[in-house]
């Protein structure tokens, strides 16, 4: 089945090897943790749509983004119909580091954690993989 995916957006904030994570509230990753995102609005740019999401999801103002990842995400019910498709684009963005990280809108739960704390937990796997890129870029 043909389907026109819709554009989504996330953002990376990393601080001293520690990555900021929103427990999702709603689909397609409910009860997943995940970079801050979501839909793009019509007609929004995938940077634009990457900070609106980020401050909306954290209170926090982040700045200066640039494109990491795209990935075309597919999710399917039990039966096979396809249930969601979106084009999410990832940015690593930056934020002032003393700005404090509340949950809000469809974020149930907020904090910052490192790899080895997120390969434990609930995540999709394309945040494992930019997570564990990072990592692997951050290494001497």
């Amino acid at each position: 089945m043909m389907s026109i995916p819709r554009p989504a957006a996330s953002a990376i904030l990393e601080r001293d090897g520690r990555f900021l994570l929103v427990l999702r509230r709603n689909p397609p990753s409910a009860d997943m943790y995940a970079f801050p995102g979501g839909r793009a609005e019509d007609g929004e740019t995938p940077d634009a749509a990457a900070l609106r999401e980020f401050k909306e999801e954290t209170g926090i103002t982040a700045r200066n983004p640039r494109l990491f990842e795209t990935y075309d995400l597919r999710s399917h019910a039990a039966d096979g119909t396809l249930t969601s498709h979106f084009l999410l684009s990832v940015f690593l963005v930056d934020a002032d580091r003393d700005a404090i990280a509340e949950a809000a809108d469809d974020a149930a739960a907020i904090g910052w954690y490192t790899l080895e704390e997120i390969r434990r937990l609930p995540v999709p796997a394309s945040v494992l993989e930019c997570v564990e890129r990072i990592a692997a870029a951050d290494r001497p």
